[in-house]
């Protein structure tokens, strides 16, 4: 069975898509090298540093804290284990389950131009994946009430993995790894977090446009927010330089995993690279702004009770690709994401005016380090307090 989408001429498809790049960029990536001196910078360099001096702490830590053109960079540790190196907003790292926003991003940027439907279903785009999960809707993928079975957790697709970490899938075919299991509940019914909704977020995009996945994230989101650092690989290497991300298990030394796994068994899922300067830019049109029209933004703010995976900052609900946090200080809405050596927090505010990236160069999660992440959170709470403060 197969989940590649048909291929069609679309005359139409170029000129919409192209029409809809006429949007301000969130922002020169480049200003996020400037670092700001003020006494609340002092402080919360301190909480990163907090993180970073635990024994079971992130090697080295960066945030981007961005209202309008301004940009602060907050960083604490090392950019790679042995040297003096700082993280530098710059540095290439991966983006884990962040990069579901940016297939969200790309699925509401086709609604806005009425290729994609929040309602299409899996049977209409689709039609070769099963017949069983064919009345799961684009809207149910994307805030993950599909209950679509999870590629990830597939006993096949861990084997391959553990036999060769750098294996490279055939990123289009990974929902084959379940293809024979019924969904896991009724469509809508509740949340459930699922790598396998990001990939047929990717191929409905694929099959509306006629355009592969990786060429929409140029058109529909890298150009329109002046993105020049993100990229969507296929192997295990990283653009250099990067932020070398670590397995952390004391008393051991900190075991490099930058380059581990590679990225096509995550795909549009979880396969994308970045900078702290793009997310942070990525994070403020993600959240507000005008990279989705309104009334697309109005359902995208639909939320149902799920936490981002990690939680994020606060009490979580889940939106279309994004998810509300709010916090004592007030409310952002971002994602997520963990992956060997690299967790990731993007948000920012309603109006897109402001942003926030928390980075870290270990993987932090409920499973593998639940004290960890509570203490991540809180610092995180105190970054999003520093964001809102007028």
């Amino acid at each position: 069975m197969s989940p590649r989408p048909r291929r069609s001429p679309l005359p139409a498809v170029t000129v919409l898509l192209a029409a809809s790049l006429a949007l301000a960029p969130a922002g020169s990536a480049a200003a996020a090298g400037r670092d700001g001196h003020q006494d609340g910078d002092r402080a919360l360099r301190a909480r990163l540093q907090e993180l970073v001096d635990r024994p079971d702490g992130p090697p080295g830590a960066i945030a981007v804290l961005r209202e309008d053109d301004r940009v602060r960079v907050i960083r604490a540790g090392t950019a790679e284990v042995g040297t003096r190196r700082e993280p530098r907003a710059e540095d290439h790292m991966r983006l884990a389950s962040a990069a579901k926003a940016f297939s969200g991003a790309v699925a509401l940027r086709l609604v806005d131009c009425g290729l994609l439907s929040l309602d299409d279903t899996l049977a209409r785009r689709l039609p070769a994946l099963p017949a069983a999960w064919g009345a799961v809707t684009l809207r149910q993928l994307l805030n993950h009430t599909s209950g679509l079975p999870d590629y990830s957790r597939a006993p096949a697709f861990g084997d391959l993995l553990n036999a060769d970490p750098h294996h490279v899938f055939d990123s289009r075919h990974l929902l084959d790894f379940v293809a024979g299991r019924p969904l896991e509940f009724d469509p809508g019914t509740r949340y459930q977090y699922s790598n396998s909704d990001n990939i047929a977020v990717a191929l409905m995009a694929e099959a509306a446009t006629g355009q592969r996945y990786e060429d929409l994230l140029a058109s529909q989101v890298y150009r329109p927010l002046g993105l020049t650092g993100t990229s969507l690989p296929s192997g295990y290497r990283l653009p250099r330089p990067y932020l070398h991300g670590y397995d952390v298990q004391p008393p051991a030394p900190p075991q490099d995993v930058s380059t581990r796994f590679g990225a096509s068994g995550a795909w549009a899922s979880g396969g994308l690279v970045s900078t702290p300067a793009d997310f942070s830019a990525f994070a403020a049109g993600w959240a507000g702004g005008p990279l989705i029209a309104d009334a697309t933004r109005a359902q995208q703010r639909a939320f149902v009770d799920g936490a981002s995976e990690p939680a994020g900052p606060g009490s979580n609900r889940a939106g279309l690709a994004i998810f509300e946090y709010t916090t004592r200080c007030g409310t952002v809405y971002g994602h997520t994401g963990n992956t060997a050596g690299y967790t990731q927090l993007g948000a920012g505010t309603a109006d897109g005016r402001r942003s926030l990236t928390v980075s870290v160069t270990t993987q932090v999660n409920e499973t593998g380090s639940p004290d960890l992440l509570a203490h991540l959170r809180a610092v995180e709470e105190d970054f999003v307090c520093a964001l809102l403060a007028p």
